[in-house]
């Protein structure tokens, strides 16, 4: 079996700079979540709302989409998803097949700090707080690899290479 990934976390933790590292060093395929989003979301989001889970709901599905045929072309893969909820991993998991779970466990002073140096989002820093407030960590049944947001990107590409699957 191939090895395919949903990089969770907030917004700002880096779950794409991860998902293009692994792309880059390891040749995984890599696809944002944020590109699988309804344009009505990022219009949503871009006006500093937060998304409500029925606005969630078609973006959840498309990313169940892509895990699915990344597992049907036995591909490996790499998918930047904020998954705050554990409602919305296990939608991800009955939609989607077979996945890790990457947690990039940030603070909201990180993630702020991120966002407003990133230009050309459609995710405001203002949005942070909603997204913690959201945010359900992984629990130790979701067998999760937690890595911090702030650690070497070299770190967390080996980090996530080296763990055992099975």
């Amino acid at each position: 079996m191939r090895k395919r990934f949903v990089l969770m976390g907030v917004t700002g933790s880096g779950k794409s700079t991860l998902g293009k590292a692994l792309r880059d060093e390891a040749g995984y395929a890599f696809v944002d979540g944020d590109d699988l989003h309804p344009e009505a979301n990022r219009q949503k989001m871009a006006a500093g709302a937060p998304l409500t889970d029925a606005d969630r709901k078609p973006w959840l599905e498309a990313i169940a989409r892509q895990l699915r045929q990344w597992q049907a072309d036995d591909a490996t893969g790499a998918l930047a998803c904020s998954a705050l909820k554990r409602s919305y991993r296990g939608v991800l998991r009955e939609q989607g097949g077979v996945f890790g779970l990457v947690y990039l466990r940030s603070t909201p002073a990180l993630s702020r700090s991120r966002l407003e140096h990133r230009g050309g989002h459609f995710m405001p820093a203002t949005l942070v707080d909603s997204q913690f407030a959201t945010l359900e960590e992984p629990a130790p049944d979701e067998h999760a690899l937690v890595l911090k947001a702030d650690a070497p990107l070299h770190d967390n590409v080996a980090a996530i290479l080296a763990a055992d699957w099975s």
